[in-house]
């Protein structure tokens, strides 16, 4: 007997719990989106209006970055990097858009400030932010910040950054905490990267820059290398194996 109650008892704390997460959420634990998955095809308000993702994005690549808030002193700063890199975006084809908890007529207010503070003096803002004031895009992508609160104690985002490519794949994903601004020039790197090797059967090493050289991928065979590059140096390692092929950038 004792054990059916026992056993009862566990159930309806299983369904209270069920309930409760259901009740306090709305919604279903979020599905995290891996390397390689389609990027959520969400719509959002922004300071140029509503987009849906996929149709902003179109055949371009996409770089989406959120900050925990307008107003504060090292999103100022990366959002006026972004400004000052924008054109090395465009040539690459990468359309950038940035995301935090605040509203739309708060983006808009902020907007100036960031201009002058990159030294940007042209008509307009050269890429849009979206409005999540509901968090329900920063929720669904598991980018908050437990650790940064607004004043009505409610985290906020935190400093991610996604790259999408035209066949809407996440390709890359880095969650900074709060305190720790990002490196843009970097995620530029990683875009030639990405770039690079989906057209060559090459990996780019450590401390990479466009222009160096790169490592033939393990997969092409010794035959296969002679014909893709002919330039190829192998490196002696102790072990005696021929893994470490480098070769000009393609």
């Amino acid at each position: 007997m004792s054990t059916i109650v026992n056993f009862i008892l566990c159930s309806l704390v299983v369904c209270a719990l069920s309930v409760f997460y259901n009740i306090t959420y709305n919604c279903t634990p979020p599905k995290m989106v891996n390397l390689g998955d389609i990027f959520p095809n969400f719509e959002a308000e922004t300071t140029v209006g509503r987009i849906k993702f996929h149709d902003w994005l179109g055949n371009s690549w996409g770089v989406l970055f959120s900050h925990p808030a307008d107003f504060t002193p090292v999103c100022t700063t990366e959002l006026a990097r972004v400004i000052q890199l924008h054109s090395e975006f465009t040539k690459r084809g990468v359309k950038v858009i940035a995301l935090s908890c605040d509203s739309v007529d708060t983006h808009k207010k902020w907007l100036n400030d960031i201009k002058v503070y990159a030294g940007y003096s042209e008509e307009g803002f050269p890429y849009p932010i979206i409005a999540d004031e509901d968090r329900e895009l920063a929720t669904a992508l598991q980018m908050i910040d437990p650790d940064e609160k607004d004043a009505d104690g409610i985290p906020l985002s935190a400093r991610a950054v996604f790259i999408v490519d035209p066949k809407k794949r996440m390709r890359l994903s880095i969650l900074y905490p709060a305190t720790t601004g990002r490196n843009f020039d970097e995620i530029l790197r990683v875009i030639d990267s990405l770039q690079l090797t989906d057209k060559h059967k090459v990996a780019t090493p450590v401390d990479w820059k466009p222009q160096e050289h790169v490592m033939v991928q393990p997969s092409v065979s010794d035959e296969e290398v002679k014909t893709l590059f002919p330039l190829l140096t192998i490196v002696a390692l102790p072990s005696g194996k021929n893994y470490v092929r480098k070769t000009p950038q393609p």
